[in-house]
C-alpha cells in the first residue's frame, strides 16, 4: 500500500519558489530542505520536492523540459468551494505566478489553473461529486 506521494519538480530559484508557495499558505518540512531543495507541504500524504534544476539532474537520465514551452505535468488541486479556487488562482497570480486559461464552470465542477515561476501547471478545482454523477448518469464512461 502506497503510504505517500512525492512529486519532484525543478526550478530555477529555489528562494524565489519558496516566497511564490508560501504566499499561496504552503508550509515546507525542514528535515528535507537544503539550499538545492525543500519539500513542500501539501497535505499529510502528498508531498512535493522542489528542486533547483542541478540537483533534480542527479534523479533523471533525461533532459529537463523547458515547463515555459512543454507541459511535463498537470498538478491538479482539489480544493473545498468554489470561492477558494478563485481566490487560489487570484493569490497564485498577485506572488507571480500567471494564469494560462479562463475559468471554466462546468455546474458541478469549477477549475481553474496558474503557471508558477517555473511555469509548472497547477489545476486548481472543486467538485461536487454527487454533480458529477448526476451530470453522467446514463453516459458509457467514455
Amino acid at each position: 500500500m502506497i503510504q505517500q506521494l512525492f512529486v519532484n519538480l525543478p526550478v530555477k530559484d529555489l528562494t524565489k519558489t519558496v516566497e511564490f508557495f508560501t504566499a499561496l499558505g504552503f508550509t515546507f518540512n525542514p528535515q528535507f530542505t537544503d539550499d538545492s531543495a525543500t519539500c513542500m507541504i501539501v497535505s499529510e500524504n502528498i508531498m512535493v520536492m522542489l528542486l533547483v534544476e542541478s540537483r533534480f539532474k542527479e534523479f533523471t537520465p533525461k533532459a529537463i523540459c523547458d515547463s515555459h514551452k512543454s507541459t511535463e505535468v498537470l498538478n491538479a488541486l482539489q480544493l473545498e468551494s468554489r470561492e477558494d479556487v478563485i481566490e487560489f488562482v487570484d493569490k497564485a497570480v498577485a506572488a507571480g505566478g500567471k494564469t494560462y486559461a479562463e475559468p471554466k464552470d462546468h455546474g458541478f465542477m469549477i477549475q481553474h489553473g496558474f503557471e508558477d515561476l517555473d511555469g509548472h501547471i497547477w489545476e486548481v478545482f472543486w467538485m461536487d461529486p454527487a454533480g458529477f454523477a448526476q451530470a453522467h448518469a446514463g453516459s458509457s464512461g467514455q
